[in-house]
């Protein structure tokens, strides 16, 4: 384990909070499962008052499961999702904070898929919308995500009827990452858009990452930047290991967000969350 900059204090606050990214690389190992010391030690820290959230790109019902599996499930515990668009309660699945996608936003992002040659997937709350962009091409995003519910759709049907909650373009990383240099600069000016996966591109509204519904959940709850401790190991957790006063990133992390975090944990296979959470929150 490496520190990267010693300037950030411990999180041992009763009030800190664990925000952590989409379950991969990070809590999961290789059999895809949560190890035992890592269930432990979340559940310890929820013991202490720690606030453990799970902040994703996938909507609430997609981590249903895991959230019953870790017991965060009760009044007070929170997810961020749709890569910060949404902030909500665990229990019941209410709203806090959102900020999504316009129709107009939808139409601009379907003519770029039109020339790009890519199908292009909306996702309206735990449905996803596939869109004919590219009449040959079959998008990949339901093998990525076999939770939510697909239907086919026309861009017409998208109207102010739907909670239009990010775009995204799921296809083979071959000729998906030669189209990515195709996106002209404006935009990267008007959305954010980032990789997540090898074969998967996302479209959000700009200004709206990880790090953006991090700072909208610690402002509901009275906490401070530097009370928050957030894990991650991917490109679109770089925002909230910047933003969290203390940022940690997995061995197995991607080399830039191990770089820019302030302490390297143990990998997924080791138990790292386990580990910094021992390290910095309950010793």
């Amino acid at each position: 384990m490496k520190r990267r900059k010693s300037t950030k204090r411990k999180c041992r606050n009763e009030n800190d909070q664990i925000s952590s990214n989409r379950f991969g690389r990070y809590i999961l190992n290789e059999q895809k499962l949560i190890s035992d010391e890592n269930k432990q030690a979340l559940a310890q820290a929820k013991q202490q008052g720690v606030k453990i959230v799970l902040c994703t790109g996938r909507p609430l019902a997609a981590m249903a499961h895991y959230l019953q599996e870790l017991g965060l499930v009760d009044e007070g515990d929170y997810s961020i999702t749709f890569n910060g668009g949404l902030v909500q309660k665990n229990d019941t699945g209410e709203i806090m904070e959102k900020k999504v996608m316009e129709v107009s936003d939808i139409q601009r992002l379907y003519k770029l898929a039109q020339q790009l040659d890519l199908p292009l997937d909306v996702l309206s709350d735990n449905v996803v919308l596939q869109l004919p962009s590219a009449p040959r091409k079959q998008s990949l995003y339901n093998v990525l995500n076999k939770l939510l519910q697909f239907q086919p759709a026309d861009i017409s049907d998208i109207t102010d009827e739907f909670v239009l909650n990010k775009a995204v373009i799921a296809y083979d990383q071959e000729e998906l990452d030669p189209k990515i240099k195709e996106i002209p600069a404006e935009f990267h000016e008007m959305y954010e858009i980032i990789k997540t996966r090898s074969m998967l591109l996302e479209f959000m509204p700009k200004g709206v990452t990880k790090a953006y519904g991090i700072s909208l959940l610690a402002k509901d709850l009275g906490l401070k930047q530097e009370e928050i401790m957030a894990i991650g190991d991917e490109e679109n957790d770089l925002p909230m290991i910047q933003y969290a006063g203390l940022g940690v990133a997995m061995e197995n992390a991607v080399p830039f967000v191990k770089e820019a975090a302030d302490f390297v944990t143990a990998s997924n296979e080791e138990n790292g969350v386990a580990k910094v959470i021992q390290k910095f929150v309950l010793e």
